[in-house]
């Protein structure tokens, strides 16, 4: 088994340094560009708030790049933007901007801070993968994750660890350890070759990537990790899983992978849903260990539970795309509409909110549900009343993470990545993505804020 160790985290299992600007840097290639300021010397300059600023035509891009769903919703080449700006912008002070608390200490460290913070967005029409920091707003890494470079990478998710995988959408997942400290001679030069800017080393050259499974899928979309066990004596994680699923004509297969390697633990075939061209869309694993996923438009919402591998199935009342579960339990679909679905009562709730595509809940049970609103940024849901309280802009949004500081982070679907104050609705930006796609849980908030299994 192969342990992976992480020094004195606090909040995310997450590792950057930098600081406390985020517009302390220009990105390789891309360089930073923040909202309501001049420009200076170092690289920052002022931006439109109200641009898209993803060098695209805005919530009408193409999306995944497929032949879309039929739903009339964003994404899958439908061009379509059902979402609507309802132009509130949302007075309520919101204290996110402070790390949450957490079992998941390193004992006796006395360390306040996570020691790095990555996001990882997936360049789709590239083939690889890009290390952002969060602090500084840069890129300090881009990654092939299949060897033919072909594999249209889109959903990554991100372990207690640090570590991060991404799904081919053409098949296969990939591992990529977030440190070099980490990474394992395997090409035969001295030292460890890795990137550490905004371009790829070859295939075989680069020593970062942990592994590669092959799997042979027409559809491959969501990847989601799940806690593993805490040793407080080591500040190891240990026997970390991944799930991912994949479909093939009308089948739809659900996994559980070794983090370690990225072999099979535990595959099921789940009966009794429609595969449509897509199977299971967005996936994400609860508090418990286990795994959500959910369909496109009013499709299936389905949990495999980990302890024996059934499953459960429900129908979405609802068209859906984004999908997250937040730290008090509930489900989430996110779309034009939003739904929320408690696994204790079955039951939805749902509202129109004018929101597009991706989702993520923030910390707390009095928190918001942050969902991207395409060209126009960024809202924020009240969790309890499904109202919007926050509108912010960003540079375009399709993706929505959350890092350990509380920043809300949108990725378009095009080059740019935007860091986004929940609090005052400022943004940074850095444009020097390829074709990403991405909105799955890119920093490992998500995965950090529903906790640890309770069984």
């Amino acid at each position: 088994m192969k342990k992976t160790a992480i020094t004195c985290v606090v909040g995310l299992a997450l590792v950057g340094c930098g600081g406390s600007d985020p517009s302390g840097g220009t990105g390789s290639g891309g360089g930073i560009s923040t909202s309501g300021e001049t420009g200076n010397s170092d690289g920052v300059e002022s931006v439109d708030s109200n641009g898209d600023g993803d060098g695209n035509s805005g919530p009408g891009d193409t999306g995944d790049g497929d032949s879309g769903d039929g739903d009339g919703d964003p994404g899958d080449g439908d061009g379509n933007d059902n979402g609507d700006d309802d132009g509130g912008t949302g007075n309520q002070k919101w204290d996110t901007l402070s790390v949450p608390d957490s079992a998941f200490n390193c004992g006796g460290g006395g360390n306040d801070e996570p020691e790095f913070s990555y996001l990882w967005a997936a360049n789709s029409t590239e083939g690889t993968i890009s290390k952002i920091d969060t602090k500084t707003v840069t890129e300090v890494g881009r990654y092939i994750v299949r060897p033919d470079s072909a594999g249209s990478p889109s959903r990554t998710s991100v372990s207690l660890s640090g570590h991060v995988a991404v799904a081919n959408r053409n098949g296969g997942v990939t591992k990529i350890y977030a440190t070099e400290e980490s990474c394992e001679e395997s090409n035969g030069m001295p030292g460890i070759q890795t990137s550490n800017n905004n371009q790829a080393l070859a295939w075989g050259t680069e020593e970062c990537v942990a592994w590669h499974k092959p799997m042979q899928y027409s559809s491959q979309r969501p990847v989601a990790w799940g806690a593993g066990q805490y040793n407080e004596g080591t500040c190891f994680w240990e026997d970390e899983e991944l799930w991912t699923a994949a479909t093939q004509g009308q089948t739809i297969d659900v996994y559980v992978l070794d983090g370690d390697d990225g072999s099979t633990k535990e595959m099921i075939t789940i009966e009794g849903v429609s595969a449509g061209y897509y199977g299971i869309y967005g996936g994400a694993v609860d508090g418990n260990g286990d795994f959500w996923g959910s369909q496109l438009g009013t499709g299936k919402l389905i949990r495999v539970n980990r302890e024996d591998m059934t499953y459960d199935i429900w129908q979405m009342p609802v068209s859906g795309y984004g999908m997250t579960v937040d730290s008090e339990g509930f489900v989430w679909t996110c779309s034009s509409n939003v739904a929320r679905f408690d696994p204790e009562t079955e039951t939805w709730e749902t509202a129109a909110v004018g929101g597009y595509t991706g989702c993520m809940a923030d910390a707390g049970e009095d928190g918001l549900l942050w969902m991207s609103q395409g060209g126009n940024g960024v809202i924020g849901v009240n969790r309890d009343t499904l109202q919007v309280e926050k509108t912010w802009a960003a540079g375009g949004s399709y993706g929505i993470s959350i890092d350990f500081e509380g920043y809300v982070w949108a990725v378009a679907y095009g080059s740019t990545v935007s860091k986004i104050d929940p609090e005052s609705g400022q943004f940074w930006t850095y444009n020097g993505l390829v074709g990403a796609y991405t909105y799955s849980d890119m920093t490992g908030y998500a995965l950090t804020n529903v906790g640890s299994p309770s069984g």
